[in-house]
């Protein structure tokens, strides 16, 4: 049955591909694969709601952040990794009372994780800075990034890290270490820039909710709310260089490398030269999808000054073969405007996410509402679902994943059938007993419907199971029982095959090989149910066949 909230733009549908929808609601412990019609093809379970991405890795195991704190918007707290059959093969934290990772996290190619996290500043080690202290109050919460290796089940280490602490420039106060001209270092991150929050906690001075690598330019990417900026910083420095402003394959260590979408935030614009407006999940477009290694951003439209609005931008960033990033003296980072721009016909005031796929289409997620869509190039919905999880009226979710069939977790299912029957020297009419086993052995989102498809002549045979549908590669070998009941032929061999078929596929099949042999002596032990088969049974309704003619 297809759920009603899911809808086909049918003149479209020869463009479909046929990938999965990968979402954990934020209101739900419960991580969903749909398919386009809605139907819900696996869900993995936690006890923890998001916090607040997921993502697909190998063989069906997923990577999600969770929210072990409700300290604000976006907290987290800890990462879980869990199998297809729902183990739980990692479940690492991150937190404490002066740090809390947070919003997104990014698989490595690796292995590694990498988590967008908080870090607690007092008062006076802020104004230390060169905060103005008159827009701070108790406490500040810039934010870094950790590289985490699994070690052990709830185990890992740390094996790179960088610190916007570590990059801070003002020209606020000239007693300060930092003192500069803040418009001659594009590079840094003045500490004094940001929307007016009196009267609010200014603690949350950056709102980081995003992160992306890329694993070509060995880069990272991130979404700063607040600064309504992404961020680009090389990946390929030690922590120490990460610390500094030398070192990697950029030289500049870990200071920015490109940044855009609000120029002010350096003193290169003004607000007339905005193009974010409070953004999330800044992205670079996968290999081999139109734009690749242009950035997809979700532009959320809070402040828009042409209303209130949300739209999917993308721009080519002026990088070169080497990963450079070219700016011009005294002027902005380029591009001078977007690529390609979608405007949603919705205003999603938080949260959300886009993806480029193969095809060219983009999938887009309104955060808020849980809905979502799919756009052509040319701006026209093919598909859009509204997530009925955990009920349509706490339905919202952070981001979706597109899962394509062309990615190493392909669809397709594939019989293996283990074993093989050996009876020798058995008398004539024994019932043996015997089993072997099935499994699927293909795409990890596969389903097999297989039956008994063939069997020897000689014998009465029967099997348990005989057939079954939706078997999963999680679900590991099943066992099938086999009997058989000896032919009445001493001191004779038998051989044969079991074949074993996919129904939907019989070119798909596996078999077991039969060998028996019977001896020149005859059971004298006839089963109980043949036995009671020809004294019982069949006399009794002869006899009532008789009575009753």
């Amino acid at each position: 049955m297809i759920p009603q909230s899911s809808t086909k733009n049918s003149p479209q549908a020869t463009d479909y591909l046929d990938g999965q929808i990968l979402f954990s609601p934020v209101y739900s412990s419960l991580t969903y694969l749909i398919d386009r019609d809605g139907i819900v093809k696996h869900t993995w379970s936690s006890n923890f709601f998001p916090g607040e991405s997921v993502y697909m890795l190998e063989n069906g195991t997923i990577l999600r952040s969770i929210k072990i704190s409700l300290t604000g918007g976006g907290s987290g707290g800890g990462i879980q990794k869990i199998a297809w059959n729902n183990q739980l093969l990692w479940d690492y934290r991150f937190y404490s009372t002066t740090y809390l990772s947070t919003h997104d996290i990014e698989p490595l190619p690796n292995g590694n994780v990498l988590l967008l996290a908080w870090e607690l500043k007092t008062r006076d080690e802020t104004i230390a800075e060169g905060r103005n202290s008159n827009t701070i109050q108790d406490s500040f919460k810039p934010y870094f990034i950790v590289e985490v290796r699994p070690t052990g089940p709830t185990t890992g280490e740390i094996v790179w890290e960088w610190h916007v602490w570590d990059h801070l420039v003002q020209d606020y106060d000239s007693q300060k270490h930092n003192y500069d001209v803040v418009a001659d270092h594009p590079e840094l991150i003045d500490i004094n820039f940001g929307f007016d929050l009196s009267g609010t906690d200014t603690s949350d001075w950056l709102h980081m909710n995003s992160i992306d690598y890329n694993p070509q330019l060995d880069q990272v990417m991130v979404s700063v709310r607040y600064f309504n900026e992404i961020w680009v910083i090389d990946h390929s420095t030690s922590t120490a260089e990460a610390a500094s402003h030398t070192g990697g394959n950029s030289g500049k260590g870990g200071d920015l490398l490109y940044r855009w979408g609000n120029p002010a935030s350096y003193r290169a614009g003004t607000v007339d030269d905005q193009k974010f407006f409070q953004q999330h999940d800044a992205t670079w477009i996968a290999p081999g999808c139109p734009g690749e290694g242009n950035i997809l951003v979700f532009n959320n439209g809070a402040g828009r000054p042409d209303g209130s609005y949300t739209s999917i931008d993308e721009i080519i960033p002026p990088i070169n073969g080497a990963g450079q990033y070219y700016l011009e003296s005294g002027s902005p980072f380029g591009p001078d405007t977007q690529t390609w721009v979608y405007n949603t016909n919705f205003f999603a005031t938080y949260i959300g996410g886009a993806q480029r796929i193969k095809n060219g289409d983009t999938f887009i997620c309104n955060g808020p509402a849980g809905e979502f869509y799919e756009v052509t190039p040319e701006k026209t919905i093919i598909w859009q679902y509204t997530n009925p999880y955990p009920n349509v009226f706490l339905n919202s979710v952070f981001k979706i994943m597109y899962v394509s069939p062309n990615d190493p977790a392909a669809e397709t299912p594939e019989i293996d059938a283990v074993g093989r029957l050996n009876w020798t020297d058995v008398p004539c009419g024994s019932m043996l007993n015997g089993s072997f086993s099935i499994q699927n052995i293909g795409g990890f989102d596969s389903y097999l419907h297989w039956k008994i498809d063939s069997y020897p002549t000689w014998g009465t045979w029967s099997f348990d199971p005989e057939s079954s549908e939706n078997l999963t590669p999680a679900d590991g070998k099943i066992t099938v029982r086999v009997s058989v009941i000896v032919p009445n032929n001493k001191n004779k061999e038998f051989t044969g095959l079991i074949k074993i078929i996919d129904v939907e596929n019989p070119d798909d099949f596996d078999v077991i090989p039969i060998l028996l042999t019977t001896s020149t002596s005859v059971n004298q032990n006839i089963p109980v149910f043949h036995f009671l088969k020809n004294l019982f049974f069949f006399p009794f309704f002869r006899l009532m066949y008789l009575l009753l003619r």
